[in-house]
């Protein structure tokens, strides 16, 4: 009777895959397509941290890229920031700092505090175009109510002679001063 061989299961196999994974969390370590899949982003995504400085990959003895257990974590801090509005350029600084036991969180509050001023400013601006929108209805539809339907009323042309600025200065300079002192932004 011939020897009975063993199946290889190959490289693609789920079994292979597994025994693999198992392998290499055993060493407290992720491989790119694991952590990317547990992170819930790309492994291109990965790639660009790396190359950012936001995370930081050893290479295993085949090549291939390997993270540390603290990986994931990291990868759902940067995530997070971002979220808010933190850029990866600001991230790596404070990181950095971060790695080399330092405490980049005064660094951290005040970025954040730009982002919270930049969003007043934002929310100005876009109460500003809410009430001028508002307006122009109210124009448009008297102009509409005292014009034969057959005949143009010229919504876009009194749009076009209406307000340039959607909010004057004197009143977006004093809400942002407002908000900037609220949050402790300095001028």
């Amino acid at each position: 009777m011939p020897a009975k061989k063993n199946l290889d299961p190959g490289v693609d196999s789920r079994l292979y895959t597994s025994a693999q994974d198992d392998e290499v969390r055993n060493q407290g370590v992720w491989r790119i397509g694991d952590l990317a899949k547990a992170c819930g982003v790309s492994r291109d995504t990965l790639r660009h941290y790396g190359r950012k400085g936001v995370l930081k990959s050893g290479r295993s003895a085949n090549g291939y890229r390997t993270y540390p257990d603290s990986a994931q974590a990291r990868v759902k801090l940067v995530r997070r920031a971002l979220a808010v509005g933190f850029t990866l350029d600001e991230l790596s600084t404070v990181l950095k700092v971060r790695d080399h036991g330092g405490a980049p969180c005064r660094r951290v509050r005040q970025l954040a505090a730009e982002k919270l001023a930049a969003i007043e400013s934002q929310l100005c601006d876009l109460f500003a175009l809410r009430d001028e929108l508002r307006s122009s209805l109210k124009d448009w539809d008297r102009r509409l109510a005292q014009t034969d339907p057959a005949v143009p009323a010229g919504l876009l042309e009194a749009m076009a002679r209406g307000k340039t600025n959607l909010i004057n200065k004197p009143l977006r300079s004093a809400l942002l001063k407002r908000n900037q002192s609220r949050i402790g932004v300095k001028s």
